[in-house]
């Protein structure tokens, strides 16, 4: 008897549990938004040295290079920093459950299209791979139009 009470107990507890659902990784926008800075920080304020051959003997040079802001970029920070592995859900606001960090999300992301596009306009990036990225890409259209006679002529 004793066993099933804590069998149904356990049941209770974890339809409890299911219902309220896992709790959210970040407490507030504001806290949400304090990582991204310190990974605007720490990412600004760590260049990446790039490999470099310079003047007619070709010597070795190291040049600093800066580093652009990405939502994976982000992501892997967040990570490493065991906060949370994924801010999918975050960014979709799926079924309204995020609708409190959705301005923030926003902002995050504008952030980083912002210093994407201006690295890529003033040759700190490639230009090329931030207009692919920010679907910034021009589009052509080219159009071919075959045109066929509507009577065959039997000399030809």
């Amino acid at each position: 008897m004793l066993r099933s009470s804590k069998k149904t107990e356990n049941t209770k507890l974890n339809i409890v549990m299911s219902n309220a659902g896992r709790p959210k990784a970040f407490k507030s926008p504001e806290e949400l938004y304090s990582f991204f800075k310190e990974y605007k920080d720490q990412t600004k304020n760590s260049p990446i040295m790039v490999h470099d051959f310079v003047g007619k003997d070709g010597d070795s040079v190291y040049r600093e290079r800066e580093q652009p802001l990405t939502m994976d970029g982000f992501e892997c920070f967040l990570f490493e920093k065991e906060v949370i592995a994924d801010l999918g859900d975050y960014l979709a606001n799926k079924e309204g459950r995020y609708e409190e960090f959705a301005t923030i999300c926003s902002r995050i992301r504008k952030e980083i299209r912002a210093d994407q596009i201006k690295g890529g306009m003033t040759g700190i990036y490639n230009a090329s791979i931030t207009q692919r990225l920010n679907g910034l890409v021009d589009k052509s259209e080219t159009r071919t139009i075959a045109e066929q006679p509507l009577f065959i002529d039997p000399n030809e």
